[in-house]
């Protein structure tokens, strides 16, 4: 592991390199817009495109060694991505579904993955303003206002009713035959990686996900869940590898405040 790359001076660089990237957003956000459907189905906007150019110039500027994999420069094959040992994986409009909707609910994530692993993780809400991020070495921080952060140590307790986050734009009917195991809940359903965030503020207690995400939607929100004393697997109880194979996609998966609780739902998935 590379310390220089855990570093604070270079954390606030990619929390300024989010912040812009924001900016760029809103100014879309803010404006009359229109949107086009890509190969997979999926919205692009031309905030999705601004951003992105943001975000992988600066990178390149700043870490210039280090290859970048966007989900708008996603066409690298895999042969080469097999030979990285480290990278930046960013999603530059997370939630553009929600974007499009205009419920505020999206984010900038940024995330650098090491070993097949991220290792850290920026997560930017642009339309509140607020950072969430995480390091394997420093811990997990949420900023709510400038110059002053908070350190997200998560509550490991479960408590009744549960409150459980899902997606607010994908219909699962796994989730709604595990609901109707665990009965005793509050169901939240939230856009974009707000709902690791939202874990590791202790504002919910378990995220569940069925049906497809990429690895750029996961990892810094996975970076910031996990080093704030969270949990994250698939519904195996096996960790979430990245750029392990041709595809992006994920498999099913939890991130809840502690491994137990994550137990018991892959319990009750399995007895589904």
């Amino acid at each position: 592991m590379d310390d220089n790359l855990h570093n604070i001076q270079l954390i606030d660089e990619l929390i300024a390199i989010s912040k812009e990237a924001g900016e760029a957003i809103l100014k879309v956000y803010n404006s009359d817009f229109d949107y086009e459907i890509k190969e997979d189905l999926s919205p692009l906007t031309k905030a999705d495109t601004l951003s992105n150019h943001i975000i992988c110039e600066r990178l390149k500027a700043l870490t210039p060694d280090i290859p970048i994999l966007s989900e708008e420069n996603s066409n690298i094959s895999f042969g080469i991505r097999t030979l990285w040992k480290q990278y930046w994986l960013v999603d530059p409009l997370d939630g553009t579904k929600e974007f499009i909707k205009r419920n505020g609910e999206f984010t900038v994530n940024i995330a650098l993955i090491e070993n097949h692993t991220p290792v850290l993780g920026v997560i930017y809400v642009p339309v509140t303003n607020e950072v969430f991020w995480g390091s394997v070495i420093h811990g997990s921080f949420y900023l709510k206002e400038e110059n002053h952060q908070e350190k997200l140590t998560i509550s490991k307790k479960i408590r009744r009713p549960l409150k459980i986050l899902a997606s607010k734009s994908h219909y699962s009917e796994k989730l709604d035959l595990l609901l109707n195991q665990i009965k005793d809940y509050n169901l939240i359903n939230k856009g974009s990686s707000l709902k690791f965030c939202l874990v590791a503020l202790g504002e919910a207690d378990i995220y569940l996900r069925f049906g497809p995400t990429s690895e750029w939607d996961t990892a810094a929100g996975e970076a910031i869940l996990r080093f704030s004393g969270g949990y994250v697997s698939n519904t195996e109880g096996k960790p979430i590898l990245y750029n392990t194979k041709e595809s992006f996609i994920n498999s099913d998966f939890i991130a809840a405040n502690n491994q137990d609780l994550a137990g018991i739902m892959i319990k009750n998935i399995k007895n589904n």
